[in-house]
């Protein structure tokens, strides 16, 4: 029985699995769709990751960590605490040790990582950032179950920018190995960049999924099944 711990994007939550978990815990596996907490700019990666080894207490080491969007920032941090079988980035950002991420975004490796229109995000006070829902419709959810789609968009909630701009928590990669899942019709990261950081960096295992940003909602049993053959 294998643990799949699911990690959220940017402005999600744990809820964005509820499609999902079902069909891998139907199998006979078990699943943790922890609530990351996004929303505070006082915590990174590495917070993010304590919430996760919370989640996955008294489980096997059989455990694989999927994350999805900004959530690929913990992956490896989770990977580096505790014993892990596969680290999986499904649409997502993957941290460079001893580096913030807004530096990488500079280098020639991450041109087009980030395909989001950040201009039309907007921000609050505490200068997180606020995705407003025609932006939601168009980039996470075009392809969704209308319903789906709505509710995912009445949940959204700010998102720090932190996990950005502080230096990468990890002092190496975890000696695991890794998977890039990437959507052939995401909007908000670069199908470019994701197939040549998946052979730079991933040793080049990399698999696709038709349609867009949020598979979780568009494509669960097609999820469901590219994760179980992992």
């Amino acid at each position: 029985m294998t643990a799949f711990a699911l990690l959220h994007g940017g402005s999600h939550g744990g809820w964005c699995w509820e499609r999902t978990a079902p069909l891998l815990e139907e199998r006979g596996h078990r699943t943790v769709t922890p609530d990351l907490p996004m929303s505070d700019p006082g915590v990174g990666a590495r917070e993010w990751a304590d919430v996760v080894v919370e989640a996955l207490h008294g489980e096997s080491d059989d455990v694989v960590v999927v994350g999805h969007s900004m959530g690929g920032l913990a992956v490896p941090v989770v990977a580096s605490l505790l014993p892990v079988r596969r680290m999986v980035f499904l649409g997502a950002m993957v941290p460079v040790p001893g580096m913030s991420y807004a530096e990488y975004l500079s280098t020639p490796e991450a041109a087009g990582a980030i395909t989001m229109p950040m201009e039309r995000v907007d921000r609050d006070d505490l200068g997180r950032t606020v995705v407003p829902p025609d932006v939601a419709r168009e980039i996470f959810f075009p392809d969704c179950p209308a319903e789906d789609g709505e509710r995912a968009i009445e949940r959204l909630t700010p998102n720090a920018a932190t996990a950005f701009t502080e230096r990468c928590p990890l002092g190496h990669w975890p000696d695991v190995p890794s998977t890039y899942v990437l959507m052939t019709e995401d909007r908000a990261v670069g199908t470019d960049w994701s197939r040549r950081v998946a052979a730079a960096r991933l040793d080049g295992d990399l698999r696709e999924l038709p349609g867009s940003h949020s598979p979780f909602y568009s494509r669960p049993a097609e999820l469901a099944d590219l994760l179980m053959s992992l």
